[in-house]
């Protein structure tokens, strides 16, 4: 019976499936899941991953398992829609993916040696990848880097792709040549040009620097995260200060901020000089 299965904890992903059905059911469901669709769908399923990613930064390993639950139902929403348009099922991606995941790993389920380093299984999965784009006519380049990617780990994925064809600077000089030319183009811009033609330029900015990232082998979306954390620590320290004077940052000045901006990191390193 379908109402045993929904609330027998153990049934797992069977239970979750079912679950989405009602919620679903044009009749029974709730009205605001009747209504959804992909595109509606969509924003959720990247604020989800986003969170797994948060959760995991934090070491916060119960919040994460009800993360990964949370991003397991988008699969399933998706999956339930897919069913209902005749377009796929639950059990068609498991599918899909279970032999994209047997197909890509040959030294694992096949007859290739595992007797690689890292590098060259990496390249191998990567002439894996580029021949199922040829199946699928994506013969350009930079066929199949999705559109809806975070913009800086875009353009990441972007120059990996050229630079497998030969379009990449040898170092990181030509790297940083190119940041300060695009940084005066921008001075620039600022000075003499439409807002448009700035938003241009620092554009061009942006995706450079997203470009030195990967000559210094960092993830430029790992290093904003990081730097986007840090300001976030020093910040609060600011307020914190600030409280214990019984002041708000509205009720200071920038250079009171500043000040104590200098407090802050001479605090942190201390304690890890320590």
């Amino acid at each position: 019976m379908a109402e045993d299965l929904i609330h027998d904890p153990n049934a797992g992903i069977d239970r979750l499936l079912e679950i989405m059905r009602r919620l679903r059911d044009p009749q029974t469901g709730c009205p605001w899941d009747i209504e959804q669709d992909f595109d509606s769908i969509a924003p959720y399923t990247i604020e989800e991953a986003y969170e797994v990613a948060d959760a995991i930064a934090r070491r916060d390993w119960s919040e994460l398992e009800g993360e990964l639950g949370d991003l397991l139902l988008q699969t399933v929403y998706h999956t339930a829609m897919g069913e209902e348009a005749g377009h796929f099922t639950f059990r068609s991606v498991v599918r899909a993916i279970s032999d994209k995941m047997v197909a890509r790993h040959p030294h694992v389920f096949g007859d290739a040696s595992r007797d690689k380093s890292a590098d060259q299984q990496t390249a191998d999965w990567e002439a894996i990848k580029a021949a199922e784009r040829a199946g699928k006519a994506q013969q350009g380049t930079l066929d199949g880097v999705a559109i809806g990617l975070p913009a800086l780990l875009r353009a990441l994925k972007l120059q990996k792709r050229a630079a497998r064809v030969g379009f990449d600077w040898p170092s990181t000089h030509e790297v940083l040549d190119k940041i300060k030319e695009e940084a005066d183009e921008l001075v620039e811009a600022r000075d003499q040009l439409t807002q448009a033609e700035i938003e241009e330029e620092f554009g061009d900015l942006l995706f450079v620097m997203a470009n030195l990232g990967r000559h210094l082998g960092l993830d430029p979306e790992a290093a904003l995260r990081a730097a986007n954390a840090k300001f976030t620590r020093r910040f609060e320290k600011i307020e914190a200060k600030l409280a214990e004077n019984g002041k708000s940052p509205t009720q200071s000045d920038l250079a009171e901020m500043d000040a104590l901006w200098d407090v802050v990191k001479s605090e942190e390193k201390s304690a890890k000089e320590r």
